[in-house]
C-alpha cells in the first residue's frame, strides 16, 4: 500500500469514527420531562458551585428548565467516593434525570481512568436500574496545549447510550475570563455550563 492510500485510509477511518460517536450520541433514547420532575444535579466542586456558590450551575438550570434542580454536588469528592453516596441519592429524591459531572479530582490526582471510568459506568447503570435518565458531562485534563475533555467520557456515553456533552468545560478551562481561580468557574462559567446543559437537554426533547 502506497503512502497515499495509507494516508487516505487513515483519513476514512477517523471521518467515519466521528461519524458513528456523533450519531451514536444525537440517537439517545429520550423522553420529556414532566413539569414537576425532579433534577439531581451529582458531582464534586463543578456542581457545588465553588468559587461562585450562589451562581451555581443548578440555580441557573432551574430557572431555564423550570424544574426542580437539586445541587449534589461536594468539593473535592474523588468518583470513588462519589459513587458510594450515588444511590441512597437517587432513592432520596426520585429524580427523572441525573446530570452526571464528576471526575475532575480523579484527574487532578491522576487516579486510574479505567477505574474512574467504570465508577461513572455504575452510577450511569444504577440511574437505569430506576429508571433515571442520564447526561454525561465530559472533565477536561490539562496538558502542555491547555484543557482537554478526557475521551473516557465520550466513550462511556456511547457504550451506556446516554446524552452526553463534553464542549463546556472544555471552553471554560481554557478561558481565564469564565474563571474564578485556576480550576473553577465563575458566576459566568456557572450560568454558561447551565445553558449547554439545558441545549443539550432541548435538543432531546427531554424540555
Amino acid at each position: 500500500m502506497s503512502k497515499v492510500q495509507v494516508t487516505a485510509f487513515f483519513i476514512v477511518l477517523a471521518l467515519f469514527t466521528l461519524i458513528f460517536f456523533k450519531t451514536t450520541t444525537v440517537d439517545v433514547k429520550a423522553e420529556k420531562l414532566s413539569p414537576n420532575a425532579t433534577i439531581l444535579a451529582f458531582g464534586d466542586s463543578l456542581t457545588y458551585g465553588y468559587g461562585a456558590v450562589d451562581a451555581a450551575y443548578p440555580l441557573a438550570l432551574e430557572r431555564l428548565t423550570n424544574r426542580r434542580v437539586i445541587n449534589a454536588g461536594i468539593s473535592g469528592e474523588v468518583s470513588a467516593v462519589g459513587l458510594q453516596r450515588f444511590s441512597k441519592l437517587l432513592d432520596q429524591y426520585r429524580p427523572s434525570l441525573v446530570i452526571l459531572c464528576h471526575g475532575g479530582n480523579d484527574i487532578l490526582r491522576r487516579k486510574s481512568h479505567e477505574a474512574l471510568k467504570e465508577n461513572l459506568r455504575q452510577m450511569i447503570r444504577d440511574s437505569k436500574k430506576r429508571g433515571v435518565q442520564v447526561l454525561l458531562v465530559g472533565v477536561p485534563g490539562f496538558g502542555v496545549f491547555g484543557a482537554k475533555t478526557l475521551s473516557l467520557y465520550q466513550e462511556l456515553s456511547v457504550e451506556e447510550s446516554v446524552m452526553y456533552e463534553g464542549e463546556v468545560l472544555e471552553i471554560i478551562e481554557n478561558d481565564a475570563s469564565l474563571k474564578s481561580d485556576q480550576i473553577h468557574p465563575n458566576a459566568q462559567g456557572y450560568k454558561m455550563m447551565a445553558e449547554y446543559f439545558n441545549t443539550v437537554l432541548k435538543e432531546h426533547g427531554v424540555i
